[in-house]
């Protein structure tokens, strides 16, 4: 992806992020029964210190079409000095989370610092997630502290950049 000519300084460690990244991924815990998942990411910027951030996943059958709807969620990630990361998330589900962690070339690990959620949402407490680019292929992973569980393996998925 071609870096924009006004991206801020303090993107430049997330410059990798950029574009739009498209795959697959596994998602399990106790609670639920695990399934592959297809998920668009997309990061971009305009021109300001921080990222817009936009998460689509659904369920895949068998032969990998989506089936229904999943998850969503859009935020906003905000590099600091020294490699330091805040990121801001908001779910249709009623949760609210704010992470906390670090940019470490093309590394990313943040957990969460605030977990808030609406009267309707399910019980969730803590996150951990990370990100990296590994042979120009975005892999994330995330674990989950929900109904009553504790911190342990939700997510993970492997995506290509398609823009």
């Amino acid at each position: 992806m071609e870096l924009s000519a006004d991206l801020p300084p303090a993107l430049v460690p997330l410059a990798w992020l950029l574009g739009r990244w498209e795959g697959a991924g596994v998602v399990g815990y106790p609670t639920i029964e695990s399934t592959t998942f297809g998920q668009e990411i997309e990061w971009r910027h305009d021109g300001r210190p921080f990222l817009h951030y936009r998460s689509q996943a659904w369920k895949l059958d068998e032969q990998g079409r989506q089936v229904r709807p999943m998850a969503s969620e859009v935020g906003f990630w905000r590099p600091g000095p020294d490699g330091d990361l805040e990121v801001l998330l908001t779910h249709a589900t009623g949760v609210a989370e704010i992470y906390v962690g670090t940019v470490e070339g093309p590394r990313i690990t943040l957990q969460t610092d605030v977990v808030a959620r609406t009267r309707t949402a399910k019980e969730y407490t803590a996150a951990t997630r990370m990100y990296g680019l590994v042979g120009g292929e975005l892999m994330w992973a995330m674990d989950m502290a929900a109904m009553g569980q504790p911190l342990q393996s939700h997510l993970s998925a492997q995506l290509k950049r398609v823009s």
